[in-house]
Parts: structure tokens; C-alpha cells; sequence
């Protein structure tokens, strides 16, 4: 609560409201602290019920125990939600996530599984209140992506997303193969952290490959077809990113910059932690062997967290975007 006073003090200062980022970032923090004191008081609540009910079960327990069912489950989502911000700790965890998906080798096979990641991210953003948008895709006349990059946008996005970053692996009856045989289909996430455009990290326009071409994919309420479309090279690293959301060629070359520094930032913390040659591995290695995840829809229906060994039966939800059991599990192994 004294954080809280002492941040609207802060924002009561007419001075600061001529730096917008740092107002920006105060007004972040507060949400943030205001969330943690509402779900205490919350829990503070919950618990005093549920003494009542306690005590009014010793009279008659036939007429409360559906309420003390009902107060305990309320009880064990709001640690629960406690216990996941207490994890989300990391210096990035709160910022809002880029997320790019690569199809792996087998064709149409892998297009289509990685179009059905995409679909399925969306819909964990949609379901969790968070705003998404698809900055760039490359999709195939006859079925499926290519690739894809979105932006999800709000608080503690790139913590619930960052255990996604892996291989995923998708086994099924495959609906392009007349002989109705099974096939093992394999697709690469990535998640990196919005950055601040003020990031210290320098990029020397000499190292820089800018291409302009014309944005394609399935059009509708997710792309715009424009003539504008920009993608940006960083010939050291070789990282490539694109954007084609926009029908300005100078905004969609703004938001590639901007994603480029999310990439390089976070190459750049995974080269200070000694793990670059682990990570290209994983980027390249998008085959057996190296799955974080596995949903399998034949011979049976499942969907398995290899680092967790979470396994969750209806793999037709998990698809649809009930992904946050896999996230919260991830959590909780990385804090332990």
C-alpha cells in the first residue's frame, strides 16, 4: 500500500508528465501492485466466509458443505494466481511478447500444424484479455504458414509465454494423405519481450538488410494486403524479421526495428548467460528428439509437456488456447 501512495504522489508531479515512457512504466507498476492487493483483499475475504461457514457447519453440514466447495475452489484459484506472480520475477516476465512460429520440414504436413499454433495462441490471448495481432505471415497457396510473427500485448505476457519458445510436435491421421496414415508433423515457437525503443543496444545501419515487397497470406480481419511490406536482416546474426500490417511502409519498417531489438535483446541476454550455442541449436533442430511438447490426436488424444510431464486428455481444448495449465506447470518447475 505504501508503494501504491507513493507512486500516485509521483504521478501527481505535473513535471513527469513530460517524459511519457516514464509515465507509462509507473502506470504499469501500479496495475501490477494494484492486482497483487486486490487479490490479498480478496483472499482476506474468502477466508473469513469460509470460517463462517465453518463454524455454521458444525449446526448443520447438509446446508453448507456445496458452499464450503464452492469458497475452498475460489480459495485455491487465488493462491493459486499469488503463487504465479510471486514466479513471474523475472526482469522481462511483466512486458507484453512477440511470438514467431516456424513450420518444420514435411511440407504441407508441417504448414498446417504450425497455422493451427498460430490459431491457438490467438485464442489463449483472446481467452486471457490480452490483444494480438499478427505482424507478419508467409503463407502457402495450397495449405497452412510458413511462418508467422504476432505481437501479444499486456501485463505479464512475455512470463506466461516465454516457456513456449521450443519445438512442438503434432501426431495424426493427416487429412493430405489419401491413404488416411499417420504423420508426425513438427513446428518452432519463439517468444521474445517487447523492448523499449531507448534500449541500449546498438545496431549499426552497415549491418542492416532492408527488402520491401508485397504483403500476401489469407487476408480477412488478420492481414492487410498492402504493397508495403518491409523486412529487416541483421547480416551478424543473421535474424530476420518483417512486417506487413500496416500499409505504410515507413510504419511497417518502424515495428520491424522494434521487433529486431526484442530479438536482439534477448540474444544478447542469452549470450551474457553463456547459452548462444544452445539456443541457435534449438532454433535449427526443429525435428525428433527435441520437442518441448507433444499433442497427439492418433490412436489416442493427448497432449504432453516433455519438461513437465503434464499430460492433459482433451488435446481439442489445449488447440483451441487452454494452454495455461502447460504455462503454469512450466512456472512452477523453473521457481522450484
Amino acid at each position: 500500500m505504501e508503494r501504491l501512495k507513493g507512486l500516485d504522489k509521483r504521478l501527481e508531479d505535473s513535471a513527469i508528465w513530460n517524459d511519457h515512457n516514464k509515465v507509462k512504466d509507473i502506470h504499469s507498476e501500479r496495475a501490477r501492485i494494484s492486482a497483487i492487493v486486490t487479490t490479498w483483499e480478496e483472499i482476506c475475504t474468502l477466508l473469513e466466509d469460509l470460517h463462517v461457514l465453518l463454524d455454521l457447519a458444525q449446526e448443520d453440514e447438509s446446508s453448507v458443505i456445496a458452499d464450503i466447495e464452492d469458497a475452498l475452489n475460489r480459495l485455491e484459484d487465488k493462491i493459486g494466481s499469488v503463487e504465479r506472480t510471486h514466479v513471474l520475477s523475472g526482469v522481462d516476465d511483466k512486458k507484453s511478447a512477440f511470438l514467431e512460429i516456424h513450420a518444420g520440414a514435411g511440407g504441407l504436413e508441417a504448414q498446417d500444424w504450425a497455422e493451427m499454433l498460430l490459431r491457438m495462441y490467438l485464442r489463449w490471448a483472446e481467452k486471457n484479455g490480452f490483444k494480438s495481432k499478427i505482424i507478419a505471415i508467409l503463407s502457402d497457396e495450397e495449405a497452412g504458414i510458413k511462418s508467422a510473427t504476432i505481437e501479444v500485448a499486456g501485463q505479464w505476457v512475455f512470463g506466461n509465454l516465454k516457456g513456449e519458445t521450443g519445438v512442438h510436435r503434432l501426431v495424426r491421421i493427416s487429412p493430405f494423405d489419401a491413404n488416411n496414415r499417420r504423420h508426425t508433423s513438427f513446428a518452432s515457437v519463439m517468444v521474445t519481450p517487447e523492448v523499449d525503443q531507448d534500449i541500449d543496444i546498438k545496431i549499426d545501419e552497415k549491418d542492416l538488410r532492408i527488402d520491401t515487397y508485397r504483403a500476401s497470406g489469407h487476408g480477412g480481419q488478420h492481414v492487410n494486403k498492402t504493397d508495403s511490406a518491409v523486412r529487416i536482416t541483421h547480416i551478424p546474426t543473421g535474424t530476420v524479421v518483417q512486417c506487413q500490417n500496416e500499409r505504410s511502409q515507413h510504419k511497417n519498417k518502424a515495428f520491424a526495428m522494434t521487433i529486431l531489438l526484442s530479438k536482439l535483446y534477448k540474444l544478447e541476454e542469452q549470450k551474457q548467460k553463456e547459452q548462444m550455442d544452445e539456443f541457435y541449436k534449438s532454433k535449427k533442430d526443429i525435428a525428433w528428439g527435441s520437442q518441448i511438447r507433444s499433442y497427439i490426436l492418433q490412436p489416442y488424444q493427448m497432449a504432453k509437456d516433455h519438461r513437465t510431464n503434464l499430460e492433459v486428455g482433451n488435446v481439442g481444448a489445449v488447440l483451441d488456447g487452454d494452454i495455461t495449465p502447460f504455462i503454469n506447470a512450466y512456472l512452477l518447475m523453473q521457481k522450484s
